[in-house]
């Protein structure tokens, strides 16, 4: 009978993936087919657990096969990655001159950062305005076994301190940092290609030809990793659908509604972070209204697959098609963006837990502890992995710092999924007003495309 009711399960779910692709066929809007997948994969995950429950093996066995398409399509996106990161930077360079660059990646940075220390203050002050105390959780024997775990993680994380961990940004060996390994991969690419940039613009005086080959060589390879970004985002609409889906359908509801406080408290300082984001962009002239319109679909995509990484094609895409931004902005920031200054993960995250820790433990909460706090996260946003479970480790290193307990973070196990969908999407958020405020200082932002009505970009299929 399971089976019978596996295969019926899946044909549902076919059928949504055919509608998908009749969309796609019919050339609706890219936006319409990315938050129709959205809200099936909900609808459809919801069903599944109204009907069979979160632990059922027919939802675990359908979820089996549904999940090559969810996980595939963030394989594929995690692939182009980080040759996306290493053309777009190194393009950038070549293609600019370096005072320009300088600037741009300066603003980009000082952005992350001030959104950053914004969001750690943020949410301190809303854990203290909803009396979030960690005292008052009780932790079962998974939250247990997680503390458990970050204890173990804690003892090779303090082994590095702040500094130690700024530097290891200077890859030892590039090809090991392409390969994705390590905590601050993307950031080791970034420096590589930005120092392979600057290699390439100082041979220009001692060997043009070199330099104007090399240039021409990296701007095909820019051009064909593009194509190939092209080619995976076409597949955004199923992996959308496939994730939410799986995700809704296995969600342990009660346990969520146990710590639903803080569920609540976390997506009220999201919410307030979010507007915080539209109030700097009236602040230089840019309308919020076109920005929410036009930047739905990676804001979907984040909160669905919870990867500030994985979205980075498409906040490079919406930045330079539907903005207006400059290449180089768009890639600097977008890139950046992956592991510095995560306002979700990196900001408000630490802060809500530093109070509610602190609370939970009598530890006294002056003036200098909030301004302690505030600077103490904003430093480690450097490095924060753009990857479901990177506002672990953010939190492992601010609580370590102001010497506080972090295996109270396992506590929150059960909730960790549903929190950082919107974290991610605040993440990426943040990178694209970076690139905003940066291109519109900078004058790198052409304005008509900006403020022109919401239209679709089509997709060949």
């Amino acid at each position: 009978m399971n089976t019978l009711y596996t295969l019926l399960i899946l044909a549902v779910a076919a059928a949504i993936i055919y509608g998908l692709f009749y969309m796609q066929k019919k050339h609706m809007s890219f936006t319409k087919r990315v938050l129709t997948a959205l809200v099936a994969g909900i609808l459809f995950g919801g069903a599944l657990q109204l009907l069979l429950g979160s632990g059922s093996e027919v939802i675990a066995s359908s979820n089996t096969w549904i999940n090559i398409i969810g996980s595939g399509y963030v394989r594929l996106l995690n692939m182009i990655v980080i040759p996306l990161v290493f053309v777009a930077i190194s393009t950038s360079i070549v293609n600019q001159d370096a005072s320009s660059l300088r600037k741009s990646a300066l603003s980009i940075i000082v952005v992350l950062m001030l959104t950053t220390a914004i969001s750690a203050g943020l949410g301190a002050g809303i854990s203290t305005l909803f009396g979030l105390d960690s005292s008052e959780i009780l932790a079962g024997e998974a939250e247990a076994a997680r503390g458990e775990a970050l204890e173990d993680t804690l003892n090779q994380f303090q082994s590095k301190s702040i500094p130690e961990q700024i530097t290891e940004i200077i890859p030892r060996n590039v090809f090991y940092a392409m390969s994705g390994q390590g905590s601050s991969a993307t950031l080791s690419v970034v420096f590589f290609a930005a120092f392979l940039g600057i290699a390439t613009i100082g041979l220009r005086r001692k060997k043009p030809e070199s330099a104007e080959a090399f240039t021409r060589f990296l701007n095909m390879l820019h051009d064909v990793v593009m194509r190939m970004v092209t080619l995976v985002l076409r597949f955004t609409p199923y992996g959308v659908f496939a994730l939410l889906s799986r995700f809704v359908s296995t969600s342990n509801f009660s346990e969520i509604s146990r710590l639903f406080e803080f569920v609540a408290a976390s997506y009220v300082a999201i919410i307030i972070m979010f507007l915080i984001h539209l109030a700097i962009l009236m602040m230089y002239r840019l309308s919020p209204v076109k920005y929410l319109k036009k930047a739905s679909v990676p804001l979907s995509f984040a909160f669905s697959s919870r990867s500030s990484a994985g979205t980075l094609p498409l906040n490079v895409e919406t930045q330079t098609e539907k903005f207006g931004v400059s290449n180089g902005v768009a890639n600097l920031s977008a890139s950046l963006g992956t592991s510095i200054g995560q306002n979700g993960c990196a900001g408000i995250y630490p802060g809500m837990l530093a109070v509610m820790i602190a609370v939970g433990t009598g530890v006294p909460m002056d003036a200098s502890f909030f301004i302690k706090l505030i600077i103490i996260t904003a430093i480690s946003s450097f490095g924060i992995a753009g990857v479901g479970g990177g506002a672990t480790f953010a939190a492992l290193t601010v609580l370590s710092s102001m010497g506080l307990p972090v295996g109270l973070v396992g506590l929150l196990i059960a909730i960790e999924p549903l929190i950082d969908m919107a974290r991610t999407a605040l993440n990426v958020s943040g990178s694209m007003v970076a690139g905003l405020v940066t291109a519109r200082r900078l004058g790198e932002i052409d304005m008509d495309i900006y403020n022109r009505d919401f239209e679709e970009i089509e997709e060949a299929v």
